[in-house]
Order: structure tokens, then C-alpha cells, then sequence
């Protein structure tokens, strides 16, 4: 029986987090991008696609994080160009290469990882440490936030990759499934 290759990808100009089911976790961005010409800019956003759907292609079901307008935070500066990478890559995945994708909400990554919708950052890179010590996220919040990600996909497909409480796995029934994909 060959177990699905579930993707993680929590979408970022520079250090989109990237995690597959197998335990593989990585990063993949470029400092600087917002502060180009217009037509410096788009190209390098498009070869920043370009690289994150080299990875996620080869999976049979990615999960990202939803993209949210972080307004009046500090998160905020590019918020277009996150925005725009985060569609050229949905966009590419199911149009195009036929890769099934299901949003999640920040709370409900934050659900799955540590049973709390409000959890903050540390909060969830402890939990991954200690639930999903396959990945070497190095503590770095995105690769993180991708491996609950890929997690909560292989739980979705009924590849647990850990014991997770029943107050985690909550998290699951608020996410919208694609529908070629089964539980």
C-alpha cells in the first residue's frame, strides 16, 4: 500500500515553509523582493512560484495556510505580492497540475498543533517538537506551520503522522476538503 504524499506550505515572500508527510521540511523565498522595480518584482515572485510548485507537485493533496490581509500589523508590508504568490501557486496546483488543495485557517492550524485557536508562535514550535519530531524544523515558524500542515492532511487521509488528542483533531472537521480527495 503506498501511502499519500501530503504537502505543507505556509506561503511567505521570504521563507515560504515547505513540509511533505514523508518528514521532509524545508524553505524557499527571497529577501528583498518587495523593495524591486515593478517588473524585477513580478518576475522574481514568479520564479519564487515557479520553485514552490517544483516541490509540491508530486503530491497527491497540499495543504496552505490561508492567505489573511494582516492589517494594521506589522506583518503587512507586501501584502500584494504574498498575495499574489499564494494565487499564481493555488491557482497553478489545481488548473493546472491537478493537485487537489485545502485552505486552513491560521486557528485551526493552531488547533491541531496545540489544542488552542490563539496559540501563539512558541507555543506551536513546542508542539511540533514534541508531536512531530520527524521534521528538523530548526524552530523556524514557517517550516513548522508546514509540517502541522502536511500533518493535518496525512490525519485527514486517515495517515495519522501522531497521536493527536481529540481537542487537536477538532481542527479537522473546520477545514474545507476538496472533493477529490476522500477521508
Amino acid at each position: 500500500m503506498t501511502l499519500p504524499k501530503v504537502a505543507g506550505c505556509d506561503i511567505s515572500l521570504t521563507s515560504t515553509g515547505l513540509a511533505f508527510s514523508s518528514g521532509w521540511c524545508g524553505t524557499a523565498g527571497r529577501a528583498g523582493i518587495t523593495s524591486l522595480p515593478i517588473e524585477t518584482r513580478t518576475k522574481a515572485i514568479r520564479e519564487q512560484a515557479d520553485t514552490l510548485l517544483t516541490h509540491l507537485a508530486t503530491a497527491d493533496l497540499v495543504l496552505i495556510e490561508k492567505f489573511v490581509l494582516a492589517r494594521g500589523r506589522a506583518g503587512a508590508g507586501g501584502a500584494g505580492e504574498r498575495a499574489y504568490l499564494y494565487y499564481l501557486v493555488v491557482d497553478a496546483l489545481i488548473h493546472q497540475i491537478g493537485v487537489p488543495v485545502a485552505e486552513v485557517p491560521q486557528a485551526s492550524l493552531k488547533i491541531y498543533a496545540t489544542g488552542r485557536g490563539n496559540a501563539p508562535k512558541d507555543e506551536v514550535k513546542d508542539a511540533v517538537a514534541k508531536r512531530l519530531p520527524m521534521y528538523e524544523t530548526k524552530g523556524n515558524d514557517d517550516m513548522c506551520d508546514a509540517a502541522v500542515l502536511a500533518a493535518m492532511g496525512a490525519d485527514h487521509l486517515g495517515h495519522p503522522l501522531a497521536v493527536m488528542p481529540k481537542t487537536h483533531r477538532r481542527a479537522l472537521d473546520s477545514v474545507r476538503w476538496p472533493q477529490a480527495v476522500a477521508a
